[in-house]
């Protein structure tokens, strides 16, 4: 079985899609092709996407029993002692949404232990 989800996409590259698959949503695409259809309908994507993403998943001989194949996707397919997952980016923390150390009261409470004299004995 294939899902192929698309995003930002031409539209001629979704009717081009429906040849193989049925669109059972703006964009998601399911169906049942062999392996050499799938590598060559995956091949017309990157090529007609552009600046659209694109996201397959696929059956595979694996413990997971799927694999993934991204197109222009913030997230990244990765292998973790055989299981694939897809790594999400994390955010800069540059004052940007994301936390920086020392931002609760028990981080600051630490840290004025850490810089305490220590007793002479």
């Amino acid at each position: 079985m294939v899902v192929l989800v698309l995003t930002a996409c031409p539209a001629g590259l979704r009717g081009y899609l429906t040849r193989w698959l049925v669109e059972i949503s703006p964009g998601v695409f399911v169906g049942y092709v062999t392996s050499r259809v799938r590598d060559l309908l995956w091949q017309e994507v990157v090529d007609l996407a552009k600046d659209g993403r694109a996201l397959l998943v696929y059956g595979a001989r694996s413990e997971q029993r799927l694999a993934f194949r991204v197109h222009r996707h913030d997230w990244v397919p990765t292998d973790f002692d055989g299981v694939q997952l897809m790594l999400r980016p994390t955010e800069s923390t540059d004052g940007a949404g994301g936390m920086r150390h020392g931002w609760s009261k028990a981080s600051r409470y630490r840290r004025a232990q850490r810089s305490k004299p220590k007793p002479m004995t």
